[in-house]
């Protein structure tokens, strides 16, 4: 089979595990009657919670993680290919990663991405985030290998690099994945945007499933989980910030149809800079 069927899981985690337990697995379970082979939730499926101190108190090591060991019985249950796009796990040396997770049909891990990119900022409005204050950034990037194609690993704030999206693509990525939790605020400026440019500057499928709505922790974050086709359209788009199911139909073929119209990767050519 060369075509598959691609969804994303919106979703509103809140402070409790078992409730974001419970929303997504009766979000995947929708996703999968309707026929998707993979299905992505965002990131911090597993919890949302500003407060570093009630954190730490809630999540476990990976091989204690409730969610985790869940979604694994789900994709041996369902027969999917199962994209955790995040979850907050507890490192044994007492720091934490912002960690996603591809599971195979048979309930296996096939492949663990870290967060690289810390969202260290300070907004316009007032907000003001720390990320490197709880979690431990991540060193490497990550390819999988899906059944249909080669699939890159990110996480939200990564999708402002580009330079992770090139070298996945250029190793052969042809589908991009980067569930989210963007903010409102940035969310509403920049992340159709974004996300377009990163499927149009590599010829590649882009996957997004986001995080919407008001949470329990008092964030806000943008929903608009999306499909962006090679060429930079969006195809599957769910228009707002409530949790939801959206699925589109992947044809790897059309990523190799993109690259063949613009060859931007193959074109490409080591430059020094000068002026300095």
């Amino acid at each position: 089979m060369t075509r598959f069927t691609a969804a994303c899981v919106q979703m509103r985690s809140s402070r409790s595990v078992a409730d974001n337990i419970a929303q997504a697995e009766a979000l995947i379970r929708q996703a999968a009657a309707a026929g998707a082979h993979y299905v992505q939730t965002p990131e911090m499926t597993n919890i949302l919670e500003r407060s570093r101190a009630d954190l730490m108190e809630k999540i476990t090591l990976e091989e204690q993680d409730p969610t985790l060991s869940r979604f694994r019985a789900l994709a041996a249950e369902l027969g999917i290919h199962l994209h955790a796009g995040s979850l907050a796990i507890l490192l044994p040396d007492g720091q934490v990663a912002n960690r996603a997770f591809l599971i195979r049909p048979d309930g296996s891990i096939l492949a663990r991405y870290d967060k690289i990119h810390m969202f260290d900022v300070d907004l316009p409005n007032g907000e003001s985030w720390r990320e490197s204050a709880t979690y431990r950034p991540g060193e490497q990037s990550t390819l999988a290998a899906l059944p249909w194609l080669t699939m890159g690993m990110a996480v939200c704030y990564d999708l402002r690099f580009p330079a992770i999206f090139r070298s996945q693509a250029r190793a052969g990525a042809a589908m991009l994945t980067m569930p989210a939790a963007f903010t409102r605020q940035t969310g509403q400026a920049h992340w159709h945007v974004l996300q377009r440019a990163r499927a149009i500057e590599n010829g590649a499928f882009v996957v997004s499933a986001a995080q919407g709505g008001t949470h329990a922790d008092g964030r806000e974050t943008f929903g608009h989980s999306l499909i962006v086709g090679p060429w930079g359209d969006v195809i599957a788009e769910l228009d707002h910030d409530e949790p939801g199911v959206v699925l589109a139909e992947i044809d790897p073929e059309e990523s190799l149809k993109a690259r063949q119209r613009i060859p931007a990767i193959a074109n490409e050519r080591s430059f020094a800079l000068s002026g300095q």
